[in-house]
């Protein structure tokens, strides 16, 4: 799989304790990165029924609801698992090197 990804350098592991969230942005998009039971998931900080945020949402085990109008996203997929949303949110791999927490873009084909 990282074969597929170009990893890009987030923030230290320790700026992340477990149970938290953190928000970035890279080149451009919003993404959110979650701490459960010390595993680490990114996805899109963007609910697909109205391009609103998503991250400020209640999460509960690894399912988080958008704080507008309630859609339900996996934060280990990305997968949407109720309506309002019927598209995915982003996902995106993270990994863990010497201490930095990094997120993982597909590659470009030239």
């Amino acid at each position: 799989m990282s074969d597929e990804f170009e990893y890009i350098s987030a923030l230290p592991v320790s700026d992340l304790p477990e149970g938290e969230r953190a928000f970035l942005e890279i080149d451009g998009f919003p993404i959110v990165i979650f701490n459960i039971g010390n595993q680490f998931y990114a996805i899109g900080d963007v609910c697909t029924h109205d391009e609103g945020p998503l991250g400020d949402g209640e999460l509960f085990d690894h399912t988080i609801s958008c704080p507008r109008h309630g859609a339900k996203f996996d934060v280990r997929t990305g997968k949407v698992l109720t309506l309002p949303a019927v598209a995915d949110t982003p996902w995106f791999p993270v990994r863990v090197n010497q201490g930095m927490l990094e997120i993982g873009f597909p590659k470009r084909v030239n």
